[in-house]
């Protein structure tokens, strides 16, 4: 199989649901949730054979930054779209779909490296629930975008725009934190299966995903606390997800962007 010609099937079609949506929360076209999750859903199809190609090229059981980014972005685009059908959190593929399908064109292209580990049963667990609460927790970093830029319109008393087209902000700050909420729990099984079934998690290798994955629960954690104790909503909330997940984000790719992309390691 060619990856490359998937991957930009894959790209095309992402963007093109990205741009559906995005015209629709601007107002420009009707709302088609159904088809721009069936586009989406065709991007999906093409984008997992090409992880699962390039998850078989790795030199070792665990992906290099490349594939590990496009492996998370299509469990990522997944979750988006089940959870679609339950709440109101599709806009947030405007941000996700391309990212996913730049992730998946960048994959194609990049050096895959990757280090030699087991499966086991519970090490499994731990890269599972750890890519699931990724998933979850970049979903909610798009939702808190979308409140924060409703919180400011609302301020400044635009009404017209996307605070026509999204939800009310009591909606979509309670699907934030239902998607918070959702990410810690996976976040919290993810470390713990971690801290049971690795031989050493603050081994050198892993010492900086397991600080930053601990502060990252500790940022969520406080932010729970902080919602349901002291009411803390708004652009507070925003600021609060967004740090968290930007964490996530260094915890999950940053020692492999610096090993794998600048040193060439």
């Amino acid at each position: 199989m060619q990856a490359l010609p998937f991957a930009t099937m894959a790209f095309i079609l992402y963007v093109a649901a990205a741009i559906w949506q995005g015209m629709t929360l601007f107002r420009r076209v009707p709302p088609r949730q159904g088809m721009v999750r069936l586009i989406a859903v065709l991007g999906l199809l093409l984008h997992i054979p090409v992880a699962i190609k390039l998850v078989g090229q790795s030199p070792g059981l665990l992906p290099g930054f490349s594939t590990s980014a496009t492996l998370l972005m299509a469990v990522a685009v997944n979750v988006l779209l089940v959870a679609s059908l339950f709440k109101p959190v599709l806009n947030a593929g405007i941000a996700l779909f391309p990212l996913a399908g730049i992730a998946l064109l960048a994959a194609t292209w990049l050096p895959n490296q990757g280090g030699h580990t087991g499966l086991k049963p519970g090490i499994l667990l731990h890269a599972v629930s750890s890519a699931l609460a990724f998933a979850v927790l970049a979903i909610a970093a798009a939702q808190a975008v979308l409140v924060g830029l409703q919180n400011q319109a609302l301020r400044h008393h635009h009404i017209r725009g996307i605070v026509q087209s999204l939800p009310p902000l009591t909606t979509m700050e309670r699907v934030l934190f239902e998607l918070v909420w959702a990410g810690i729990i996976l976040l919290t099984l993810s470390i713990a299966s971690g801290l049971i079934f690795l031989d050493n998690l603050f081994a050198q290798h892993l010492a900086h995903k397991t600080v930053l994955s601990l502060l990252a629960w500790i940022i969520f954690t406080t932010l729970l606390i902080g919602r349901y104790r002291f009411g803390w909503r708004g652009m507070r909330a925003v600021r609060w997800t967004l740090g968290g997940c930007g964490l996530l984000v260094l915890a999950y790719f940053g020692s492999k962007f610096v090993l794998e992309i600048i040193l060439n390691r």
